[in-house]
């Protein structure tokens, strides 16, 4: 596996490939890899004449407060991953590389980036869509994967590809779980076995609503009560940030549940901030 750290040579390599008819994949990540990033990698490997992981984590996307400076991180176990799965080129820049003295331009994403967990992280996901742009346009991936527990990230890229013309398919994979149901996060790590536990009530609230909603309740305030009531029932959650029923492409609050529901919901406990969605058809 090559590792490259220098976005011109990174771009000079994809181009390379593409130049000869080869199909490229990028899947984008921030280290610290886990069940859900290897699923993406296998599927770039196997969809593609190439496949090309990303190592970034991106200070464009944390606001004041964040974590940041803790965010996990484990570069030489992640390469190990990467090399294991198949991936024939590592791109890992340094912040410097990617956001060099003078740099100045960064992408808005409208209301899409508002909602949801952007009225909760001001600035996130115009960091999120100005990295995103900039791994696209350095690599040219044929297809770059996402994985659907970030859902609201994956509607916001494929509104940047759609809106600046990039020609890539976004392909977005199902949430990956562990045996009990908790949504595989790096985030993850910062949790103690108390607080692993008590994190299942976010998956538990949403598998409460799906089933409210395939009983026949269509009222949003219906389910987002009883998201609420499974969620207040664990003392370790501290805060809950959002859950109800969502339009899935606008990301809008239902005012009636009929045909697809995003379930979505975020909370912290303590310090850890979780978030987690599944997609029900009435």
């Amino acid at each position: 596996m090559e590792v490259i750290r220098i976005p011109k040579v990174m771009q000079g390599s994809a181009r390379a490939l593409l130049s000869r008819g080869k199909t490229v994949g990028l899947v984008p990540t921030m280290g610290a890899l886990h069940g859900g990033h290897l699923r993406l990698l296998r599927a770039c490997r196997e969809e593609n004449d190439a496949a090309v992981a990303s190592i970034f984590v991106n200070p464009a996307q944390f606001s004041a407060g964040e974590d940041l400076g803790r965010y996990p991180s484990d570069l030489e176990g992640d390469l190990e991953k990467l090399e294991a799965a198949g991936v024939d080129t590592a791109f890992v820049p340094a912040v410097e590389a990617m956001y060099p003295e003078g740099f100045s331009t960064r992408v808005e994403v409208g209301g899409l980036g508002e909602k949801l967990c952007g009225a909760f992280r001001p600035g996130h996901f115009g960091g999120v869509a100005t990295v995103v742009t900039k791994l696209l346009n350095i690599v040219s991936p044929t297809r770059a994967y996402f994985g659907a527990k970030d859902y609201q990230q994956s509607v916001i890229i494929r509104r940047l590809v759609e809106d600046l013309d990039i020609p890539t398919e976004v392909v977005v994979l199902p949430t990956v779980r562990e045996e009990d149901g908790l949504a595989m996060s790096s985030r993850n790590r910062y949790l103690g076995p108390e607080e692993r536990r008590a994190a299942l009530a976010l998956y538990r609230s949403l598998l409460l609503a799906g089933a409210k909603i395939k009983e026949g309740a269509r009222n949003p305030d219906q389910v987002r009560a009883a998201m609420l009531e499974a969620l207040s029932g664990e003392p370790l959650i501290t805060e809950v940030q959002y859950a109800g029923a969502y339009d899935p492409d606008t990301l809008d609050p239902l005012e009636e549940i009929e045909g697809g529901a995003l379930l979505a919901v975020a909370a912290k406990l303590g310090e850890v901030r979780l978030i987690d969605n599944i997609v029900v058809e009435a």
